[in-house]
């Protein structure tokens, strides 16, 4: 979630505060106090006048503008390089350099957050700021605190917290405070948010919507349904309104939480209320519904984001097409993948795959030379999962011919076989289709010397169900991970089906 802009909250920082006195580290940190690194710095100075440019060291200059832009270029570029060295330390670097402008610095600092380096983010901080006395402030302390609270680093975070209190005499923002109250909460630990935010209201600053929505967003995660509805009601005692953006979080929590009724109440609300219904809101609805089969407004909101150009995301999809698979309305998947097609830029594999199997379950010849016939003419590249639902078809319509001019048709197509096509093709010999012709090519150019594959979407096992082939090779494998080949797994289930003669 966002945080509300440093500008919105100027009121609490326009106090003017009195520097704190630079503070000597530790040797035994390896940190360099302030007054050695100024010494550095000033004996440096000749040497810094030449090197780096008036934004790296605050020094005047009269070199050319290119030759400046050169070398600012090449600190920028080496610092990444320098940082990322084994054992370096930003305290040293800085040291060396004398000074960092402010793109330098929180370039450093997004490179240790993104190294995982956060213990060193504060102290770099301290020691960047006490070269210059404008940097003490209220705007940089919210930036530093809220990428620690962002990667759940909350000691560092209240570390920096007090520093800015103690050492720096600032009064924290309501900024800074939302960060770490989202930062405890994201983390499971209320009681420490819950203290920060009373905290908060006794130093004179009234939470906003966006505090609260953080509080939701975080009960949630950890399936506090009920803390969600006391959190609202403490929201609306602190007289913050339920804007959009609330009533959107209350529809996706209750949706995950599978707690229809209240999600569809917050939903009526939001409506009624004429406020904007955000796509993730609603997709998240259809996640729902479909979660529990509610088939009927599960349509209804799929015709919404459909017709609202909202794309589906595959795996929702598949729960979409496993609900009407489950309850056998094999139709519905011809037009649910015409559905998808239509809010996507393309057609997808995954379209035309629900309407081939739309057809070829209803055992409709029909209806599934028509699709071939559209995929033909839109030059879809065939692929394993078309190829078996093709098959499969076939073999429900008892049509050998047609599996043996597909079969022949799938080499020039440069389809990948897999295990399921050869558990068709098993099955369909033991049915009375004379496969001698199929395996003896399929032995010829090595297919049948390859290692097992299963590149099938899951969806053709929903709706066709697993042929005696591959329930015989699964009850054989079991859990064993040795690798076999076509050839194996075959001889296997022949001498397997003799041993139970």
């Amino acid at each position: 979630m966002e945080n509300l802009t440093t500008a919105q909250f100027l009121h609490s920082a326009t106090l003017q505060k009195k520097p704190s006195p630079p503070p000597l580290w530790n040797s035994n940190t390896s940190f360099l106090s302030f007054s050695t690194r100024r010494a550095c710095s000033i004996s440096k100075t000749s040497t810094l006048r030449r090197s780096l440019p008036l934004s790296i060291n605050g020094y005047a200059t009269t070199q050319p503008t290119s030759l400046l832009h050169h070398h600012h270029q090449r600190f920028i570029s080496s610092l990444p390089r320098r940082l990322g060295l084994p054992g370096s330390c930003p305290l040293q670097l800085l040291q060396e350099d004398g000074d960092w402008s402010k793109d330098h610095f929180w370039a450093v600092i997004r490179f240790l957050r993104h190294s995982s380096r956060l213990h060193e983010i504060l102290p770099v901080y301290d020691a960047w700021k006490n070269l210059e006395p404008s940097r003490i402030s209220v705007v940089n302390y919210e930036r530093v605190i809220r990428f620690l609270c962002e990667e759940r680093s909350m000691n560092e975070a209240i570390r920096a917290f007090r520093s800015m209190i103690d050492d720096d005499e600032l009064s924290p923002s309501l900024e800074i405070y939302n960060s770490i109250i989202h930062g405890y909460a994201d983390d499971g630990k209320f009681e420490e948010a819950m203290f920060y935010l009373n905290q908060m209201k006794e130093n004179g600053l009234s939470p906003i919507s966006e505090t609260y929505d953080g509080l939701i967003e975080a009960y949630g995660k950890w399936k506090m349904y009920d803390e969600i509805v006391l959190c609202v009601r403490r929201m609306e005692s602190d007289g913050c309104v339920r804007d959009h953006v609330t009533y959107n979080l209350l529809i996706r929590q209750f949706s995950r939480g599978g707690l229809l009724k209240r999600m569809e109440q917050m939903y009526q609300s939001l409506m009624s209320r004429k406020m904007t219904l955000e796509p993730c809101t609603l997709l998240s609805m259809l996640e729902a519904y479909a979660e529990f089969g509610v088939i009927e407004k599960m349509e209804e909101t799929c015709n919404k984001i459909i017709r609202f150009g909202i794309s589906l995301d595959d795996g929702l999809v598949r729960k979409l097409a496993k609900v009407y698979i489950d309850n056998l309305m094999f139709s519905r998947l011809d037009d649910l993948g015409r559905g998808i097609s239509y809010s996507r830029t393309r057609r997808s594999d995954l379209a035309w795959c629900l309407r081939l199997l739309c057809h070829s379950r209803l055992v409709s010849r029909k209806g599934l030379d028509y699709v071939l016939k559209e995929m033909t003419e839109a030059k879809v590249t065939w692929n394993t999962t078309f190829a078996n639902i093709v098959l499969l078809a076939y073999s429900k319509m008892g049509d050998f011919k047609s599996i043996e001019l597909l079969l022949d048709g799938l080499r020039t197509k440069r389809v990948k076989l897999d295990l399921v096509t050869v558990g068709i093709v098993f099955d369909l010999s033991e049915a009375g289709f004379d496969g001698t012709g199929v395996f003896m090519t399929w032995k010829k150019i090595g297919f049948l010397d390859k290692p097992v594959e299963m590149k099938t979407d899951p969806l053709v096992h929903a709706a066709f169900g697993k042929g005696q082939f591959l329930r015989r090779c699964e009850e054989m494998r079991g859990e064993d991970p040795t690798p076999w080949t076509y050839q194996n797994l075959m001889e296997l289930v022949v001498t397997n089906q003799k041993t139970v003669v």
